[in-house]
């Protein structure tokens, strides 16, 4: 994964913001941005938006020998894709860190913490039982993906059904979903991400970061915790050392927002069942408003023009002139010869005259009389076309 330069006045402009609690989206320093989930058309297609972090899950299932240590108990394997089309920080080809860093955060997130039962994925002990598959493709970064990443997760998994499976002896029969309804996974509980990011060696803190505000923070802690206040997992990155005081407080402050996420995921998970059960069209394409050219349609409302006038005047500090006083009269026109006119003010137009000119002298008595210039002749070699070899013939008179 490559590095984001950031230049050295984007730093300083970020953590002044940040000192004065300004963040450059408007948003205080606990706030999160605003959180959309929509589902696809598909069971366990899942996405989410946070602010313009957009994160895209699928969840899909087979049928594998278990484990020997847990003859019983079904696997949920995490998948992440960091690619370039997301961010251009991002490389093709093998994981980078930050996606193994988040493989092992959704592990300990919803397999260490017991979100999903695992033992109802059994089919025959040490057989045959059913692998969950998790796959995460982040399609654009934004800032804070570890959070939008675990709730894209849970939401697929709340959202996924497996196929119903009948065992008559050995033999396991998977039904389709015509023949019977698919099974959704026993969610006991669900695990939701909370990221903090601490400036000035922990001085300032603040929730759900951008991208430019994890460029620049001195490190981060992340907590994962359900609606019950049970700590799923924690973690801490970053060149710092908080205290007792601090990790409480980051605590208290999750507590608030992964009941407002919880909310908004039970909310979207009802209006798509909602929609499969009534017949109403659902899937991505439809959770997304299109834009119309009412959009901006508002109702008619009255405005008090009184003393409109008044007001006016006042600020002007005259009066508002009429249609009178702002008629323009029409310019002067005057004649000058056949074809030709003036219009307003200037001078004799000079530039196209006659042959002859008569030019005012002034001889040594004193008297000015009136001088006339012919027109100089221009004598062109008819041998040649160079404006260099023409010859010019001057009378007595110019001499």
């Amino acid at each position: 994964m490559k590095s984001a330069k950031t230049s050295n006045i984007e730093k300083d402009f970020v953590l002044n913001c940040i000192k004065k609690s300004k963040r450059l989206d408007g948003r205080q320093p606990y706030d999160i941005r605003h959180i959309r989930v929509s589902f696809g058309k598909d069971r366990g297609c899942c996405q989410v938006q946070l602010g313009d972090t957009r994160v895209l899950c699928q969840v899909s299932c087979e049928i594998v020998e278990p484990r020997q240590n847990r003859p019983t108990e079904g696997g949920i394997y995490f998948n992440v894709e960091l690619s370039p089309m997301a961010s251009p920080t991002f490389e093709p080809g093998r994981q980078s860190e930050f996606a193994v860093e988040i493989t092992r955060l959704l592990e300990r997130t919803v397999r260490d913490s017991r979100a999903i039962d695992t033992e109802s994925l059994c089919i025959i002990a040490g057989e045959k039982v059913w692998e969950i598959r998790v796959d995460v493709h982040v399609l654009n970064h934004d800032g804070n993906i570890i959070d939008c990443v675990s709730m894209a997760a849970i939401s697929a998994l709340s959202h996924f059904r497996r196929p119903d499976v009948s065992v008559v002896g050995e033999d396991v029969q998977v039904h389709s979903p015509e023949d019977k309804d698919p099974v959704p996974l026993s969610v006991h509980h669900l695990p939701v991400s909370v990221t903090f990011t601490y400036f000035d060696q922990g001085k300032y803190l603040l929730v759900d970061p951008t991208d430019l505000e994890e460029r620049v923070m001195d490190g981060n802690m992340i907590i994962t915790m359900n609606i019950h206040r049970e700590i799923c997992a924690l973690q801490m990155s970053g060149d710092m050392l908080l205290v007792k005081d601090q990790i409480m407080r980051c605590t208290q402050i999750a507590v608030v927002k992964v009941t407002e996420i919880v909310d908004v995921i039970k909310k979207a998970l009802e209006n798509d069942k909602l929609a499969r059960s009534s017949g109403e069209k659902f899937g991505f394409a439809e959770s997304f408003s299109r834009q119309k050219i009412t959009n901006f349609l508002k109702e008619e409302s009255e405005v008090d023009i009184q003393n409109v006038k008044e007001t006016v005047s006042e600020k002007l500090g005259q009066e508002i002139p009429t249609a009178k006083q702002t008629k323009q009269t029409s310019p002067d026109v005057t004649i000058l010869g056949t074809g030709t006119a003036q219009v307003g003010e200037g001078g004799q137009n000079t530039w196209f005259t006659d042959d002859v000119i008569e030019v005012p002298v002034t001889n040594k008595e004193g008297k000015v009389r009136k001088k006339k210039n012919k027109k100089k002749e221009i004598q062109t070699r008819a041998d040649s076309d160079s404006e260099e070899e023409e010859t010019i013939v001057l009378d007595q008179d110019d001499i």
